[in-house]
């Protein structure tokens, strides 16, 4: 009788394990999924190096991975400057 306790308690740590680490993949995969989104598969115009979103005081920015260029769309130095008016050096630059 004590052993079928104990497969039974092997069985269910099996069970367990088995769950967390699915769980665990699934995560990784929809992280790398997401890290795929952000990357958008434009080249850099300096460098050729792929341009990566990322995020920057809730803007979202063109970083590139080779020679670390910032480009930005249709309104985003707009969106910088005006979150930057009041105290910071780029808002009086350009106020």
């Amino acid at each position: 009788m004590p052993i079928e306790m104990e497969d039974r308690g092997q069985a269910l740590e099996n069970e367990y394990f088995h769950r967390k680490e699915q769980e665990l993949i699934a995560n990784l995969k929809a992280k790398i999924q997401d890290d795929d989104a952000k990357r958008l598969g434009i080249k850099c115009p300096k460098c050729d190096g792929m341009l990566i979103e990322t995020d920057f005081n809730n803007i979202k920015i063109d970083v590139c991975d080779k020679c670390s260029g910032v480009w930005l769309d249709a309104g985003e130095l707009t969106q910088i400057a005006d979150k930057d008016e009041e105290s910071g050096w780029f808002g009086k630059l350009f106020g």
